[in-house]
């Protein structure tokens, strides 16, 4: 089976989940939509492919990022850097919800296992071993990751943060943690999985920005009691 084919077959199974998880048959996107069901359910069972025209329409009724249906049909989707944050944590919350409700993976995914990984990998990241994995292998991973996600160019972020040498040791572990997380192909997860496969990689990253940002609220000086 070709590259091409395999996506169209992961479009397919998203859109049956998505139908589900909103409660709608494929008649009534067809209404909604304007699209024939005859075409939606060929392109729901592999059987067409589906046009940007189609996945544009699907994006907005069925209420997820246009871009994660683009990349699961088999598009290259350029996110630009303006939009991304944005489409990274609607792509988690819309994929999640979907993940769920379809038991696409079965009970074995979820949220607190993200947390438990990623505090192995910390402690990891501080031990030379650790460093020399992100050192030599962050950048391989990064080139076959490709266009999978914005979520990318914030561990690039990381990435150029932990090679600094003046980054605390309680940063590098944090940041080392998720880096690793990435290049592990242990992942909870596995990547293989399209377009699942790194939604807990890009939940990770989510995940370490806010702990980054709260340890930077705690180091600003605090001006309440100032006279």
């Amino acid at each position: 089976m070709s590259t091409s084919n395999n996506k169209n077959q992961n479009l397919g199974e998203l859109l049956k989940a998505l139908l589900k998880k909103r409660s709608l048959s494929m008649r009534k996107l067809s209404l909604a939509t304007g699209i024939d069901t005859a075409t939606i359910s060929r392109i729901a069972n592999n059987k067409q492919q589906a046009k940007p025209s189609h996945i544009k329409l699907f994006s907005q009724h069925l209420q997820v990022p246009e871009a994660t249906l683009l990349q699961s049909a088999g598009y290259d989707v350029e996110i630009t850097a303006k939009g991304a944050q944005n489409d990274m944590y609607d792509s988690i919350n819309s994929i999640n919800e979907v993940l769920v409700s379809s038991k696409f993976l079965g009970d074995q995914f979820n949220i607190v296992k993200v947390h438990e990984e990623l505090a192995k990998y910390e402690q990891y990241a501080l031990t030379e071993e650790g460093k020399q994995k992100i050192l030599k292998e962050f950048k391989t991973k990064v080139e076959e990751v490709k266009g999978a996600g914005p979520f990318i160019n914030e561990l690039k972020k990381m990435h150029k943060s932990f090679c600094e040498e003046d980054i605390s040791i309680e940063k590098r572990s944090i940041i080392g943690g998720v880096l690793l997380y990435f290049i592990s192909s242990t992942d909870i997860i596995p990547d293989y999985v399209f377009p699942f496969g790194y939604l807990d990689d890009a939940i990770a990253v989510q995940i370490i920005i806010e702990r980054l940002k709260k340890i930077e609220d705690l180091s600003k000086p605090n001006d309440e009691y100032e006279v």
